[in-house]
């Protein structure tokens, strides 16, 4: 069934919306080829990053559900119908793919494909990816391929608008490594400059301590003393330099702005919804609202990049004379017990850490299949 020109254009716009809402390439996949298989009635989509050893280094498929494509297997190579749109820069519309005579065959779990329509996704003279659909949702005339001249001409401005939008989000992900290999080297430089000349004369005077200890007890005793004068510089040059990382936002704007600003870019960044409410919350004394900041951050990364959560919730309000925090999600969760046998356990002792570290308490509610809820409680000043 044709579009008129209004839905359309409607339908073009929402997906290059779609697109442009995400920052991150995988997410940027994913949405590229469910907007393209909605936008041109096809029952399969899917796109193709190549990477420089005849395969992909990204493949992300639209329509086919997770037990199938497990069951297909590894990912493909670059051939047949895939290779020439990669190496031809040319549009690919054919009646049945499979009579095509580069048709190389699929494994015997992949899903039968006839009508193809597909393209190579450019950034100037580069080809970055390989768009392809299949299998239009109408009836096809005798003899002919269900996608039409337009629908390849549609598919190709949505293919310009991915080649930007999967170039920004290369951008944006190279941009924040970037940003944090140049915060840990500076540290690095900040700890080593302020800190290692002290445990440099730490170790020289614990070592002459040492020496003196049985032959000049008086000696040894003074040669302690400046090793515990020396170990308090250097604890007060650490601090210092840790007190440096605090984000300026906090200080500036407090905590209830500077996590509402934080998951906004969050929610924007990542397919699950992400949601910020303020219950009431009052201001706290730095230590502790920097304590809930990276505790509330270390639960994020936690939701977003483990649990597979379609929604998560962060609260901040008042609890007596104090404040909780609250981040929970509903994702896949965790039995609690077992955490010591993983890699989530070092964030759980650093949540706890941080929140007994300014008087707080901090608990975790999970299960297999029950989402997770981390709470974090701090007394009133």
């Amino acid at each position: 069934m044709s579009r008129g020109p209004r839905s359309g254009l409607a339908a073009v716009s929402s997906a290059l919306l779609a697109m442009s809402r995400h920052l991150e390439v995988r997410d940027v996949l994913k949405t590229i080829v469910a907007s393209a298989r909605e936008l041109l009635g096809a029952q399969y989509a899917a796109l193709g990053v190549p990477d420089d050893h005849g395969g992909f280094a990204q493949f992300v498929v639209d329509g086919v559900s997770d037990a199938q494509w497990k069951a297909i297997g590894p990912l493909p190579r670059q051939h047949g119908i895939l290779a020439a749109m990669l190496h031809d820069a040319g549009p690919e519309r054919l009646a049945d793919v499979r009579e095509d005579p580069r048709f190389e065959g699929w494994p015997s779990t992949h899903p039968e494909l006839s009508d193809f329509l597909g393209l190579p996704i450019r950034d100037g003279d580069e080809t970055i990816g390989a768009l392809f659909l299949a299998n239009k949702n109408c009836p096809k005339p005798h003899g002919g391929c269900g996608f039409t001249e337009e629908d390849e001409e549609l598919l190709a401005i949505l293919a310009q608008h991915a080649a930007i939008a999967l170039t920004n989000a290369r951008l944006y992900e190279r941009s924040r490594e970037l940003t944090i290999a140049e915060e840990r080297s500076r540290l690095a430089h900040e700890l080593h400059d302020a800190v290692s000349q002290k445990l440099f004369s730490l170790r020289l005077t614990a070592q002459a301590a040492a020496a003196l200890v049985d032959r000049d007890p008086s000696r040894a005793k003074g040669e302690l003393q400046q090793v515990a004068a020396l170990a308090a510089e250097a604890a007060e040059e650490l601090r210092a330099a840790v007190v440096e990382l605090r984000p300026a936002a906090l200080d500036e704007d407090g905590l209830v702005a500077t996590l509402r600003t934080q998951i906004q870019v969050l929610d924007r960044a990542h397919t699950a919804r992400v949601t910020f409410t303020n219950a009431g919350f009052r201001a706290l004394p730095a230590a502790q609202e920097e304590a809930m900041l990276r505790v509330a951050q270390e639960a994020l990364h936690n939701a977003l990049r483990h649990s597979g959560a379609e929604n998560v919730y962060v609260t901040v309000g008042r609890r007596g004379c104090g404040a909780a925090l609250r981040i929970s999600d509903d994702g896949r969760g965790f039995d609690p017990r077992s955490v010591r046998s993983t890699g989530r356990h070092l964030g759980l002792v650093s949540m706890r850490d941080r929140a007994s570290g300014v008087g707080g308490t901090l608990a975790v509610e999970s299960a297999p299949g029950k989402g997770t809820t981390v709470e974090m409680e701090v007394p009133g000043g």
